[in-house]
Order: structure tokens, then C-alpha cells, then sequence
């Protein structure tokens, strides 16, 4: 791949077969000739996060391994990045919707999918800053390899995230987007490295319905150790 160097690395989550995982070689990583990335807000100090793995990503990627894949259930995983929480779902049979806003994460999902010897996955351009109505099939986004991609569009039994809450959101937008996409009863799993933007994301979702729990990781034995942070469960009553 041009402009930025990758190794592969492989990943083992209890529950599941070892993944190989193809990622960026570090954070020095850059590359954006066109734009494109630019165009969605992505500095290039934070073009190279999306292609690492991160400790929150191993603790969502076991908390799908632990849950039980249900036939009709289909999820939809939040800023996917290197959509290793997705792989995982997707190698136990889930019905998975990886997304994220950065111009490359399809063409390292589609590269991690053929590495792992698994079936095509859906991925869609999911970014929640933008207007809903802007988002959908109608709304195409080119990503970094020249092909068009559709936007996030439809309703999912379980929307899934891990560091999600980076940002302040003053505007509600990551909640608003959550809820334009969940199912009348759906559920959120949400894992955050103890950031301090969790306590307003709470009350919006709150404010949306969503009752929620909370589980401390570095109670459990993750896969990452010494991992400090906490698994967010919201559900909402029909």
C-alpha cells in the first residue's frame, strides 16, 4: 500500500479463532493525497488512528465474543477504525455493519476479511457529525481508493462503539445518531477508557429513553490486561 507502511499482526480473543490483523506500522503513519480524509475533518495528526488497534477495541471485540449470536439480530458497530469488534462478530455468525468516516477503513476491512479467509461483510460510510438526512444511500462518499460508498442507513438490534467519546458533543450528535438507528428496543454497547465525556453522553441517552448499566473492565479479565475502563449497556423499553 503506498504512502504508509502496515504489519500484521495476529489477534486472540477467548471465544473466537485468531484473527490476522493487518494494521498501520505506528502512528507515524500518512497519507492523503486527494483530500479526502481532509474533506471529513481528519487531521493528519489523527489519520493514522483509525488503522491501529486500541486496548478499548480488544475489550468491545470480547464483549461480542461473549455474547450470544442471535438469528435476527443485526449490529452496527460505531467507528469501526480497524472493525475489529466487527471481524469478530462476523467469524461467529453475526449480521455485521462495520462503519466509520475515514476514506481507507473499507479497504483495510476488505484486506483483513481476505486475510481471515471470511465472507464479504457490509460496511457502510457512517459519520455522526453530519446531518441525517444527508446520510443513506443517496449519500455517497468517496473513499480514499476512488470508489463510492453509501451511507449508514436503516435500523439495528444492537449498536456497538469502543472510544467513542473522544470529543465533547455539545450538539447531542452521537446520541442523535444512535438513536436514528436503533431499533425500538435496541441496545448500545459502548466501552470507554474513562473519558470525561461519558456523563453527558449518559444524560442525553437517558433523555432518549435509554436505561443504562455499567460494568468496570479492570474487574474482568480482558484481553489487554491492565485495562482501565468500562462497558456502558443502554436499553430502551419499546
Amino acid at each position: 500500500m503506498p504512502g504508509y507502511q502496515v504489519v500484521d499482526e495476529t489477534i486472540e480473543i477467548a471465544g473466537v479463532a485468531g484473527l490476522t490483523i493487518r494494521r498501520l506500522k505506528d502512528k507515524q503513519q500518512y497519507a492523503d493525497p486527494q483530500g479526502r480524509a481532509e474533506a471529513q475533518g481528519i487531521s493528519s495528526a489523527a489519520w493514522p488512528l483509525f488503522g491501529l488497534l486500541w486496548p478499548s477495541g480488544f475489550e468491545l471485540a470480547a464483549a461480542l465474543a461473549r455474547r450470544p449470536v442471535l438469528a435476527d439480530e443485526q449490529i452496527l458497530e460505531l467507528g469501526c477504525g480497524l472493525a475489529l469488534a466487527s471481524l469478530v462478530g462476523h467469524r461467529r455468525g453475526s449480521r455485521v455493519t462495520a462503519s466509520d468516516c475515514h476514506p481507507l477503513a473499507r479497504r483495510f476491512l476488505e484486506t483483513n476479511l481476505q486475510l481471515n479467509d471470511l465472507p464479504p461483510m457490509r460496511y457502510r460510510h457512517g459519520h455522526w457529525a453530519e446531518r441525517q438526512e444527508e446520510q443513506g444511500d443517496a449519500a455517497l462518499t468517496e473513499g480514499q481508493d476512488g470508489r463510492l460508498c453509501a451511507g449508514v442507513q436503516g435500523r439495528f438490534n444492537l449498536i456497538i462503539g469502543s472510544d467513542v467519546l473522544y470529543e465533547r458533543d455539545d450538539l447531542g450528535q452521537l446520541p442523535g445518531f444512535i438513536a436514528h438507528h436503533a431499533s425500538a428496543t435496541g441496545e448500545v454497547l459502548i466501552v470507554d477508557p474513562n473519558r470525561g465525556n461519558r456523563s453527558p453522553f449518559h444524560r442525553r441517552m437517558a433523555a432518549l429513553g435509554y436505561q443504562m448499566d455499567e460494568t468496570r473492565l479492570g474487574e474482568l479479565a480482558g484481553p489487554v490486561g491492565a485495562y482501565r475502563g468500562r462497558l456502558f449497556h443502554y436499553q430502551r423499553a419499546g
